[in-house]
C-alpha cells in the first residue's frame, strides 16, 4: 500500500505544468517519503534558477541573502561528485559551515541529509536532496532502504522540470520494443510472470530482462509503476489491444 501511494504520487508528477505546481507536488512527495524536507534546485536550465522545495520561504530568503551557496558543504560537495552523498560525509569543519547548519536547524531543517547531484550536457547541473531529523543509525537504515528510489525520483523530477521550462508538455512515449510492450500488456491483464513467460515461450529469466529493460526506458520504480506509466502514455491499453506502431 505504501509503495502504491508513492507510485501514484510519481504518476501525478507528469501532470505538473509549472514550477509552482512542482513545488506543491514536492510537499506531497515529502509526505510519501516520510522526511522533514526535500528540495530540487538547478540554475542552468535556459539560465533560469529553478527550485521546488518544502523549506520555509524565510529560510530560503535568508540562505540567498547570506550567499550561503558559496560555503554550503552540500553544494560544494555535489559539484565534485556524480554519486549520491550523505551530508555527514562532507566537510563541515569551517566555522561558516557550522554556523549555517545551526541556523538551518533553528529554521526547522533536520540534522541529516542525502543529496543526488544531477549532471547533463553543456554543464547542466541540478541537485535533489532529502532532509530529516534522525539519529545516525536511523538515517543509515533509511538511506540504505531508499537510496535507489531517491536516485530514480531525483532524475524524474529533473526531467519534468526540464519539460516545464522548455514548454515540451507531455513526456514522449518511451521507445519500447514490441516484445517489451507485449510483456507489460500481459502483466497489466493480471497474468502471473510464469504464465506470461509460458505464453511467450521464453524463460522467466528472459522475461525478467524484458521487464527490467522496459522499466529502465520508462523510468519506473517497479513493474506496477511501469504498467501504470505505459498505460498513461498510451503505450499499452487496458482492453488487451496493443497500439499500432
Amino acid at each position: 500500500m505504501y509503495r502504491d501511494k508513492l507510485e501514484l504520487t510519481l504518476e501525478r508528477l507528469q501532470t505538473t505544468n509549472s514550477i509552482e505546481d512542482l513545488g506543491v507536488w514536492a510537499h506531497e512527495l515529502r509526505d510519501q517519503l516520510e522526511v522533514t524536507h526535500l528540495i530540487y534546485h538547478t540554475a542552468n536550465l535556459k539560465g533560469e534558477q529553478v527550485g521546488a522545495f518544502t523549506y520555509d520561504i524565510a529560510w530560503v530568503r535568508h540562505y540567498i541573502s547570506r550567499d550561503y551557496r558559496t560555503i554550503d558543504p552540500v553544494v560544494l560537495g555535489a559539484l565534485k561528485r556524480f554519486h549520491p552523498m550523505n551530508w555527514k560525509s562532507l566537510d563541515w569543519s569551517s566555522a561558516q559551515a557550522r554556523q549555517m547548519m545551526r541556523e538551518a536547524m533553528a529554521a526547522g531543517l533536520g540534522n541529516q541529509g542525502w543529496s543526488v547531484p544531477i549532471w547533463g550536457p553543456s554543464g547542466e547541473f541540478a541537485m535533489f536532496s532529502v532532509n530529516h531529523h534522525a539519529t545516525d543509525e536511523e538515517w543509515e537504515a533509511y538511506t540504505r532502504s531508499w537510496a535507489k528510489d531517491i536516485l530514480l525520483i531525483a532524475n524524474l523530477v529533473h526531467q519534468q522540470a526540464k519539460r516545464i521550462i522548455s514548454g515540451e508538455g507531455d513526456p514522449p512515449a518511451a521507445d519500447l520494443s514490441p516484445r517489451e510492450r507485449e510483456v507489460l500488456a500481459r502483466l497489466s491483464f493480471g497474468e502471473s510472470r510464469a504464465r506470461v513467460a509460458d505464453g511467450l515461450h521464453i524463460s522467466e529469466n528472459t522475461l525478467r530482462a524484458y521487464i527490467d529493460s522496459a522499466r529502465h526506458k520508462l523510468g519506473a520504480m517497479n513493474v506496477t509503476h511501469a504498467v501504470a506509466l505505459a498505460t498513461a502514455r498510451g503505450i499499452i491499453v487496458p482492453n488487451g489491444v496493443l497500439p499500432k506502431y
